[in-house]
């Protein structure tokens, strides 16, 4: 049984049963069903279909966004600008599909010689409440255009948004069975990925479920693409723009409260600058005013779940335990409302250096000079995304080469983007997302030779 939460006071939404061993049979088999089906339409028919996916999220974008509130306690602003996204995303696969599948001609001593992309099949997506909407879609939107059929083990505490998107699928009138949730505990992924049906997994979680699934998928010779958990480090140097640095640092790591996987989580300043950059990121903090999530005037909503808010907060006095310095009044959570934390004086060894921080807790670190930013950067076992903020382009361009992540975004908010690759390297997983890479990592590249 899988129950619903309102993580502001702590009201039973609703329950939602476990899928019967008969019913994720009769899923499975109706998923198989539905791909030949599904792959042999045109590129145009199933592009269409995706057009009217984006234009009913406009048209239902404010009721999908309270529930995305009311699930996982984000803003009802953000909830709305995440149904936006998804939206606009529909178009955008929409607009380039055919681009992006084109075949390829190779130069070649035959006749004729080129690629073709074909679809592999039903693809097992496992994904995340923080972005209930955006982390199923961005794998959806284009795997369902490129052809293949998609299978969504979704976190608990967001089923309702599960069925939601089921629906929206439905509603917007794609064939049965092409788009399916499944209301499975973590236990039975297993058994779906080790269906023959099931040609291919992606996850988007934690290392340790990343490790699992892509044991799993290598024992079966599938495919598998991991978006795991990153620390990811936002480098301020002494010629950046202080106020614009600050502004969007704390917009980094405070939106969605913190739960973001590509949030600033390690703030790295220069020493000349660090004073300066401090308080005005201080000020920004300060203004922040959290609370609930429905009301207009708030700008951070709780976090999704009493654990996380408990493990944030623990991470927090570890932190501060060996030596780092608080800088807000004090470390105030009630329930999952956490309110907005500033940590000095952050060094490797320390939790908030070292793991990943999925909550309002933001940390200063002083680095010496550029060299010494990015080795402490780069001193971490993820490499998901970063910022880089300098008034120097060319410096800009050097160092952001040197900076071992999936994404540099130098002078503005890292964040994902259709159109352009999203993933990391290290223990923040492989493979990619968005852009014509992500539309191309459950196709088969197939070469065609004609003597």
């Amino acid at each position: 049984m899988f129950t619903s939460i309102n993580p502001y006071n702590q009201q039973k939404l609703k329950t939602y049963r476990v899928d019967s061993a008969a019913q994720l049979e009769r899923k499975l088999t109706r998923a198989d069903r539905a791909f030949a089906d599904w792959s042999t339409l045109s590129l145009s028919d199933r592009t269409q279909h995706l057009r009217n996916v984006g234009k009913y999220m406009l048209a239902n974008k404010q009721a999908l966004g309270e529930l995305i509130t009311a699930e996982m306690g984000k803003t009802v602003k953000e909830a709305v600008s995440e149904v936006e996204k998804c939206a606009t995303t529909c178009t955008f696969y929409a607009d380039n599909a055919e681009a992006f599948l084109a075949d390829q001609l190779i130069e070649s001593d035959a006749r004729r010689s080129l690629i073709c992309y074909q679809p592999l099949g039903p693809v097992l997506a496992i994904m995340p409440w923080n972005f209930p909407f955006w982390q199923a879609m961005r794998f959806s939107i284009p795997g369902l255009i490129a052809g293949n059929v998609g299978l969504l083990k979704h976190a608990g505490n967001v089923m309702g948004c599960a069925q939601a998107i089921e629906t929206i699928f439905r509603e917007s009138g794609l064939p049965d069975g092409v788009f399916q949730n499944l209301l499975i505990e973590t236990d039975t992924v297993k058994d779906v990925l080790t269906d023959w049906r099931v040609k291919a997994v992606t996850l988007t979680g934690s290392e340790k479920a990343g490790a699992s699934v892509a044991q799993i998928a290598g024992s079966q010779i599938k495919k598998s693409v991991l978006e795991l958990g990153g620390s990811d480090a936002l480098i301020v140097l002494a010629d950046a723009d202080l106020d614009k640095a600050a502004e969007t640092a704390v917009k980094s790591r405070m939106q969605n409260a913190g739960q973001s996987c590509i949030a600033a989580k390690r703030f790295i300043v220069e020493k000349s600058v660090k004073k300066a950059f401090t308080e005005r990121v201080l000020h920004h903090i300060e203004a922040i005013k959290q609370g609930d999530p429905t009301n207009d005037n708030t700008t951070m909503g709780p976090m999704a779940r009493l654990d996380l808010a408990d493990a944030i907060v623990k991470q927090a006095h570890d932190t501060l335990a060996k030596g780092a310095k608080l800088l807000t009044d004090k470390i105030d959570a009630n329930g999952c409302n956490v309110q907005p934390m500033l940590l000095d004086n952050v060094k490797p060894g320390m939790a908030a250096f070292d793991d990943e921080t999925f909550g309002p807790l933001a940390v200063i670190i002083t680095a010496k000079d550029e060299s010494d930013a990015i080795r402490l950067a780069n001193q971490s076992r993820y490499g998901l995304g970063s910022a880089l903020w300098t008034q120097d382009s060319d410096k800009a361009n050097r160092l952001a080469r040197q900076i071992q992540a999936g994404s540099v975004f130098v002078n503005g908010l890292m964040r994902s983007d259709a159109r352009v690759p999203f993933g990391g390297i290290k223990l923040s997983g492989f493979g990619r997302e968005l852009s014509d890479l992500g539309m191309k990592e459950f196709v088969n590249a197939k070469t065609i030779w004609i003597e």
